[in-house]
């Protein structure tokens, strides 16, 4: 808020649509080689299709925080009233939950068809339900169920840091601290079942992103890599995070390697860390280098990517469907190249036919929200130096 008592206009971020980019392109291959991770151990491309599904799972995790972030940073500065609050829970309802309601009803539809069929009425309602509640009605809804948890706490943490700003600077450690505190007396002492469903197992991503939300002005000079931008102590700490990330990523792929093709255990816990530090530290370079590549790559490429990154939530509802039905026709040759070229193909066609649903359905039909939510529209300037980049964005 300024002098005058005006809220201040915030700056446009176009290059958070290519975050969502990368981080659908993730999931997408992470669930395009679920299969091919284990079906093809024997293979001497065993290696790439494992640093395929475990090295590209930021997804998820940087889909929460991509949202903490443009929530956080849209809402922090503006007075905190019930009509505020009514227009965010509105929205919500309308461009996520109906959706997720309407998906997890198509998706528990199909499953019942393919294998159901001779269960009674009052076990298929009763089991819709439940799954509906818990964000199991197919594999990937999770993530849906674990957003709209985080809707809920969203007005209550942001009430908290309003009432107390000093929580802002310590938004880091108390979610690493929540995260981390959920995950070691679940695995000693609740055991809760697909702890991956509920919000703390996320909650070190979703302060991370309301942190840098709250102090992005601050922080663009970081974030940014760029000539103008080095200093010596900026470049130091470019090249720990990449490099921890990196490292971090690699041993993930390698401890999921050694257990495919050799069976061999770790501590549940190391894998709970490597995980949480190859995505945590994934969500910060995968925002640089969203920075570099709309700075530095073709018109071509940003606009392809930022088209990507709007229509990313609808893809993500119904990739899953073109990938279960590409998967009901498997190859009749056992030759490992056509194989190879199957399940990049899988890739391919969930990508391409997700992408062209969307982008038609959003464009031609009316109340396409209904399905796919809010996608937003964005308008690029003549001139790449200038950013006057509009995101229409209703949050």
């Amino acid at each position: 808020m300024n002098k005058s008592g005006l809220q201040k206009k915030r700056e446009n971020i176009p290059e958070l649509q290519l975050v969502r980019a990368f981080a659908i392109l993730g999931v997408l291959s992470v669930h395009s080689t679920s299969y091919a991770s284990t079906a093809m151990v024997g293979s001497n491309y065993f290696f790439l299709y494992n640093f395929m599904n475990i090295f590209m799972k930021y997804g998820t995790p940087t889909f929460i925080f991509l949202s903490s972030f443009v929530l956080f940073y849209n809402y922090y500065e503006r007075p905190l009233t019930k009509e505020l609050i009514g227009g965010f829970f509105k929205k919500r309802m309308l461009f996520i939950i109906i959706p997720y309601i309407v998906f997890s009803a198509l998706y528990f539809g199909l499953l019942h068809m393919l294998h159901y069929q001779d269960r009674s009425l009052q076990d298929t309602v009763e089991s819709f339900i439940g799954k509906l509640l818990t964000g199991k009605a197919y594999t990937h809804l999770y993530f849906v169920f674990i957003s709209i948890q985080f809707y809920v706490l969203f007005p209550i943490i942001l009430w908290l840091f309003k009432k107390v700003p000093l929580l802002t600077r310590w938004a880091i450690p108390i979610g690493l601290a929540v995260q981390w505190a959920f995950v070691l007396l679940n695995k000693y002492y609740w055991q809760v079942p697909n702890k991956g469903s509920w919000s703390l197992s996320y909650m070190a991503y979703f302060m991370l992103g309301a942190c840098i939300g709250i102090y992005y002005p601050k922080l663009k000079g970081w974030l940014i890599l760029s000539r103008d931008n080095t200093t010596w102590s900026r470049m130091i700490g470019w090249i720990v995070l990449w490099t921890c990330w990196a490292t971090a990523g690699l041993t993930h792929v390698y401890l999921y390697y050694n257990y495919r093709l050799y069976g061999t255990m770790y501590n549940s816990t190391l894998y709970e860390l490597m995980w949480n530090l190859h995505t945590y530290l994934g969500t910060l370079t995968l925002l640089q280098l969203a920075f570099v590549v709309y700075r530095k790559a073709p018109r071509g490429l940003t606009s392809t990517l930022e088209r990507l990154g709007a229509l990313s939530f609808g893809i993500y509802l119904i990739h899953p469907f073109f990938l279960l039905l590409y998967r009901q026709y498997p190859p009749l040759s056992g030759s490992p190249i056509i194989s190879h070229i199957w399940y990049a193909g899988g890739f391919i066609f969930a990508l391409c036919c997700s992408w062209i649903v969307v982008a038609l359905t959003v464009r031609y039909v009316p109340f396409s929200w209904i399905l796919f939510g809010n996608i937003s529209k964005t308008k690029r300037s003549h001139t790449r130096r200038e950013k006057s980049f509009v995101t229409i964005e209703k949050q």
